[in-house]
């Protein structure tokens, strides 16, 4: 077997084997395929595409490249999820330690961000001595004893999948569906989840900025999950307005704290909520959606998701104090505000504009690397739909150098338009895949 023969095959528009795929991939992982070649049968699947089983055949490729974890002793089903990406998404914090107080383990390997704003691994960080570099050893531990963790993933996981990715990134061949569903799914598959919920972003703040093209990626992961034998179900959410107020690490860490007590934005509330109830059903905890969601409003009325959430922290050496008292969290040394200039209704909020923004002040990477500021970041005041006059706070800005400060505060003026006429509301949701019952 030769790796041209497999980029000439591909070229001409045939399918290719599990067993070719995993030759080229294993091939490469152990440096033995020059990159020049892989290159160019990256170029091939952008243009000739993969069907189902080689997407599944690739995805499995890449989990098997390096170490998998292994849960079936706990004697339940692992839960994980994901999500594709968006401005002020802070859903992991809140929605981990929801569903594991519910009796649902959740075992998550996370990553650090680049682009607006930090990852779920940054904003745990920014809380004073947490530690998300664990040994996956410690890792399966916290599962057994605590039904939670989130950690970085580590250099022993999906060897492969980093390569491709980097070199997928110099090549111009990052926007396929099928490598992108792959790059996703074998980090799920290598961290032991058996039950996977996927929150597929859509709109002018994510990868998918069309209704179509998130729900094409939703089914593309969801048969990779069944043809590898996962429990799974995507979720197409909406990123046209930055979820909940807080866009920052340490900002949304405050607010999932909120979420946590009860008193959080009702749409990072409510999505947390609804993406639960999914999980639950998935893992076999409950009958439907519908009994898992009310299962979960009891874990927040009671305050047993927000001592969950202690747990974890104080597991992972960080503070748990700071879960009542905010102030130990990283504060930002100076904030402004911008105001409306004149009144009417709040009829868009340009989420890219509001992440830029918030990178602009620290808050998120220009490249991999970069130290960010975890108490940067904005904080808005109103939503899309709201009534505002002339002088009504729209946002406050979070920062510590004046000039990015100033900067910042005139990038996100524009991204609000204040209208006459009220504008159509915003859907939370657009779809599940498949729809339940299934």
């Amino acid at each position: 077997m030769r790796a041209l023969d497999l980029i000439i095959k591909k070229r001409d528009g045939q399918s290719l084997s599990a067993e070719e795929i995993f030759f080229l991939i294993d091939k490469y992982n152990k440096g033995l395929i020059p990159e020049y070649q892989i290159a160019a049968f990256l170029m091939t699947v952008y243009f000739q595409g993969l069907n189902s089983k080689e997407t599944a055949a690739l995805t499995a490729a890449l989990a098997e490249s390096g170490e998998m974890l292994d849960f079936s002793s706990l004697g339940k089903l692992v839960a994980d999820k994901h999500s594709s990406g968006g401005v002020g998404d802070k859903t992991t914090l809140a929605l981990a330690p929801l569903v594991a107080a519910a009796g649902v383990p959740v075992a998550k390997v996370s990553g650090r961000g680049l682009g607006f704003t930090g990852g779920t691994i940054d904003k745990l960080e920014s809380i004073p001595g947490f530690s998300a570099e664990l040994p996956l050893e410690r890792f399966i531990e916290l599962i057994k004893e605590n039904d939670l963790a989130i950690i970085a993933q580590t250099e022993r996981m999906t060897p492969a999948d980093k390569k491709l990715y980097a070199l997928r990134d110099v090549t111009g061949t990052v926007e396929n569906t099928s490598l992108i569903a792959a790059s996703i799914m074998c980090k799920k598959i290598a961290a032991g989840a058996g039950a996977i919920l996927l929150d597929v972003k859509t709109g002018k703040g994510s990868f998918m900025k069309t209704r179509e093209e998130a729900f094409y990626l939703a089914e593309t992961m969801l048969r990779i999950g069944k043809e590898m034998g996962r429990r799974i179900v995507s979720v197409v959410t909406d990123m046209n307005q930055p979820l909940g107020f807080a866009v920052g690490n340490a900002l949304e860490v405050k607010e999932a704290i909120s979420i946590l007590k009860g008193e959080g934005p009702a749409d990072a509330e409510t999505l947390c909520i609804v993406l639960g109830g999914y999980m639950l059903t998935l893992a076999g905890k409950v009958r439907n959606p519908e009994e898992g969601q009310d299962e979960l409003r009891k874990l927040l009325n009671n305050g047993a998701a927000l001592e969950k959430f202690k747990q974890m922290i104080s597991s992972q050496g960080g503070n748990a104090q700071c879960v009542d008292d905010l102030s130990l969290l990283p504060q930002s040394k100076l904030v402004a505000v911008i105001e409306a200039p004149k009144a009417g209704y709040i009829s868009e909020i340009d989420t890219r504009k509001v992440g830029k923004a918030a990178a602009l002040l620290g808050a998120g990477r220009s490249y991999k690397g970069e130290e960010i500021d975890p108490s940067a970041g904005i904080v808005l005041n109103q939503k899309v739909g709201n009534q505002v006059s002339a002088g009504d706070v729209l946002a406050q800005i979070h920062g510590n150098k004046e000039e990015l400060l100033q900067a910042a505060c005139k990038d996100l003026i524009n991204a609000f338009a204040i209208s006459d006429e009220t504008p159509e509301e915003l859907p939370l949701v657009y779809g599940v895949v498949p729809p339940f019952p299934s």
